[in-house]
């Protein structure tokens, strides 16, 4: 594969790379590609999940080696899974790991070549992290910290909230050092993190990046689009582009806002009907978007069966050309809901078969009781 070859598949499909130039000149250098994406434990996987894997499998496609980050300390920190860090550190082996593998599977990506690395051990194996987090802190003030913490899904920090939480922006940016990766993917709520290490990058010295050649270098951001929640009525959403990701993206405390990775064909055809697409309307229509970026991520064509009397199938080559046709009121949002749904319930099967053995059903129903539970 060439350079040029590499650099677009990497960089398709995203809302955002910081920056392209610093891509080329990674990729040009001959640097190995070291990659990574980080994820709180939270519950069961939704098809956010499924999206990012589709980057990470592009990443793979290219050549690069893929770290899955399995955030323990910093889910701890957010309160997930009730901040209890053991159940956390459970529940990321028995169950996060192997849905995360499945998942990846089921897209035809090689789960065995994923690495996964769980935060709290490599803290413990590597103390000299707490330098490049000090290293990294004394360049970030503190107001740009309180700023950041909408990574988290809150809103700018008060002077009331926990310390811990002001220190999770530094621990997400420092963690790309501990790694070594140079490649960052998230999506674009994430971005102000990101910054944050690029930022800081050339002041570190504990831990710095470096290229093949011995240069310190910035790592590189990807950030993909954002998958709109289902039930997202709003036409115009205003913000920086993260903020506005923050306030549409789908919610697993939403209700009808997405689908999770295990839910039944019913279960999604149900919520399907439900979701927010009116006719006509291209904007902020989240079922088109979950069509553009999940079904023509890389198919090439999009087969809507309807009923002979309403014209018969529809094929479309192309997300435009369904678009077009949507905005027409040729396509009708029902016979979309109803493709889409379909879609999804093929796409899922591999990963509801696994979870169908006796073990991990245990573990299904364990995270799927911890995160129904108030606390």
């Amino acid at each position: 594969m060439t350079t040029e070859e590499k650099f677009n598949l990497i960089t398709r499909n995203l809302a955002e790379t910081l920056t392209e130039e610093d891509l080329k000149k990674l990729l040009e250098s001959g640097t190995p590609i070291r990659h990574y994406i980080g994820f709180e434990i939270s519950g069961k996987l939704h098809i956010g999940y499924l999206f990012q894997l589709l980057k990470v499998k592009d990443v793979q496609d290219a050549g690069g080696e893929t770290i899955i980050w399995l955030a323990d300390l910093h889910s701890a920190v957010n309160d997930k899974l009730g901040g209890d860090l053991d159940t956390i550190i459970r529940m990321s082996r028995e169950y996060f790991e192997p849905a995360m593998r499945a998942l990846f599977e089921s897209i035809g990506g090689d789960p065995e070549k994923l690495i996964f690395k769980l935060c709290s051990e490599e803290y413990a194996a590597h103390p000299e992290f707490w330098q490049t987090f000090l290293e990294m802190a004394k360049g970030t003030s503190l107001a740009r910290s309180k700023r950041s913490i909408t990574i988290m899904g809150r809103e700018d920090a008060e002077d009331s909230i926990e310390t811990a939480k002001i220190m999770y922006p530094i621990m997400q940016a420092a963690d790309i050092f501990l790694l070594q990766t140079n490649i960052a993917q998230a999506g674009i709520d994430q971005r102000k993190v990101h910054v944050v290490a690029r930022d800081s990058a050339m002041q570190i010295k504990t831990n710095a990046l470096k290229d093949s050649k011995g240069n310190q270098i910035k790592p590189v951001a990807i950030h993909t689009p954002i998958l709109l929640g289902l039930n997202q009525t709003e036409t115009a959403l205003e913000g920086e582009s993260d903020e506005v990701a923050m306030k549409s993206k789908m919610s697993k405390s939403k209700p009808g806002s997405g689908i999770t990775v295990h839910d039944s064909p019913e279960k999604i055809k149900e919520i399907m009907n439900k979701a927010f697409a009116p006719e006509g309307q291209v904007e902020n229509n989240p079922v088109l978007n979950w069509t553009r970026y999940l079904v023509f991520y890389g198919e090439a064509s999009f087969t809507i069966k309807r009923d002979e009397k309403w014209g018969g199938d529809m094929v479309f080559n192309s997300y435009q050309q369904l678009e077009d046709a949507y905005a027409k009121k040729d396509l009708h949002p029902m016979d979309l809901k109803n493709a889409l749904a379909l879609w999804l319930t093929e796409k899922l099967a591999p990963i509801r078969n696994a979870f169908e053995i006796e073990e991990r059903k245990a573990v299904l129903e364990e995270i799927t009781t911890l995160t129904s539970r108030k606390d």
